[in-house]
């Protein structure tokens, strides 16, 4: 049964007649960000110490797990991907303001 749409047959009283009821109802899928696009970012321009890859590796794995159907273990790789990018970025704006202010009270 497609992800879209559940069905639901409700069948009235014993009866001769042959015809059901069928009821469609279109349940919205709930979206889980996976935060790829941002961890490639990290992984390609803001990589500090590797978090951005090993944020890129844990998106990949809530896309797989999303692909699968279990949103609970998507949630939480991409929770955990969330907070190494979130990590990968302050670490590494910080470390570029501490390189530019030694650069220039060196002089």
């Amino acid at each position: 049964m497609p992800k879209e749409q559940q069905e639901v047959v409700v069948l009235g009283a014993p009866h001769i007649s042959t015809s059901a009821t069928t009821t469609t109802i279109n349940m919205p899928e709930i979206s889980t960000p996976d935060h790829v696009v941002w961890s490639l970012f990290n992984t390609l321009f803001m990589n500090f110490c590797c978090l951005g890859f090993i944020a890129y590796a844990y998106s990949v794995k809530s896309r797989d797990r999303k692909m699968v159907g279990d949103m609970t273990g998507a949630q939480a790789f991409a929770s955990t991907a969330k907070y190494l990018n979130i990590s990968s970025l302050i670490f590494t704006v910080l470390m570029t303001i501490i390189f530019i202010i030694f650069y220039v009270t060196r002089k």
